[in-house]
């Protein structure tokens, strides 16, 4: 009995937490949470959830592998960010006012010098908005240039003459007889090359009609993605019939 009282506090103090740390050292780590299952007890997270929602334990026990994975996963709202805009230019150019056979019906021009495809908005004697799709096969690109393709910047003048000739050559500034030619041009800036696969978003403006001498002036501007490639002080037109 007395042996038996001597060696309990030894077994106490020394052999039973040593086995203890035996126990713990041979026991298999904790396996690891199968790929794309809960780290929290809740639904499946990503490695952005899992900072936010985890305790330091559940987030201490997620693999590098897995955090990388995880962060590699596009969020749907990156994925369609600007589809909005997108969506509205859709809207806004399905139905233009003038197509390409109607603008036909009021340019003399042809391919390939007519460089308005259509028009999208229409103030009579006013105002016009109107696109050219800039495309890779257009000729003027086999020699400007054929290491760089840029729209040349007279070419984008004349756009923009072609949509201001839409507006002068129909009521109330003209009955459609006749042509108006280009007689001038000032304050021209070109602010950003134009290139194929962009969309010249072009807007004029009627500023003066002399009727007596057959003189029209107008203003405008193109745009490309929302800013300014070119824009025109004053384009002045001479009526001949």
């Amino acid at each position: 009995m007395r042996a038996f009282l001597f060696y309990l506090p030894v077994y106490l103090l020394v052999i039973a937490p040593l086995a203890t740390l035996a126990f713990t050292v041979g026991s298999p780590p904790p396996s690891a949470p199968p790929p794309g299952s809960s780290l929290c007890g809740q639904q499946p997270l990503n490695g952005a959830e899992v900072s936010k929602t985890c305790s330091p334990v559940a987030r201490r026990r997620l693999s590098a592998t897995q955090l990388s994975g995880a962060a590699q996963e596009p969020s749907s709202a990156s994925a369609w960010r600007g589809a909005k805009t997108i969506s509205a230019l859709t809207e806004s150019t399905a139905s233009p006012v003038f197509d390409v056979e109607k603008i036909k019906e009021i340019l003399p021009h042809r391919f390939p010098f007519l460089l308005v495809d259509k028009v999208l908005e229409f103030e009579p004697g006013k105002r016009a908005v109107g696109v050219k799709q800039v495309t890779a096969n257009e000729d003027q690109f086999n020699g400007h240039f054929p290491s760089r393709a840029i729209l040349p910047g007279v070419l984008q003048v004349e756009a923009l003459a072609q949509l201001a000739g839409i507006v002068a050559l129909q009521p109330p500034i003209s009955d459609g007889k006749g042509t108006f030619f280009f007689a001038g041009v000032d304050g021209v800036k070109w602010k950003k090359p134009v290139v194929p696969g962009d969309t010249l978003v072009m807007e004029v403006e009627l500023t003066t009609w002399k009727e007596k001498f057959g003189i029209a002036k107008a203003t405008g501007k193109a745009y490309v993605d929302g800013k300014i490639a070119v824009e025109v002080a004053e384009m002045t037109f001479a009526l001949a019939r």
